[in-house]
Parts: C-alpha cells; sequence; structure tokens
C-alpha cells in the first residue's frame, strides 16, 4: 500500500514531506510526489495534510 497525491487538491504545503519517516515525499514544483516503492503505507501524511490531497491505495 502505498500514498498517493491528488494534484488537485495538493497546495505544495511541504507537511507530509517533513512528516514521513522514511523519506518517500518530495515536493516538485508545487506538488507532492511519493516515491512508492520507498513508502511505507504507514499513512502519517494523510493525517498531516491539511488540505486532504493524500490517500492510501493498494
Amino acid at each position: 500500500m502505498a500514498a498517493k497525491v491528488d494534484d488537485s487538491k495538493c497546495v505544495g504545503c511541504g507537511s507530509c514531506v517533513d512528516t514521513c519517516p522514511v523519506g518517500a515525499i518530495k515536493l516538485e514544483g508545487d506538488v507532492a510526489v511519493v516515491d512508492a516503492d520507498t513508502c511505507a503505507g504507514c499513512g502519517a501524511c494523510v493525517d498531516a495534510c491539511p488540505s486532504e490531497a493524500i490517500s492510501l491505495e493498494d
């Protein structure tokens, strides 16, 4: 299971980047991008996202 970012909701605040315990998220331009191979599926970024732009998907 990996985190997925909805580009239309992401505001590029970086909260998810700071919260990710495995460093699987980076900002590219104004949008968060998740490295699915690194993502641990813990959901920390989902809880940290103020714009509800991140979800966990299989």
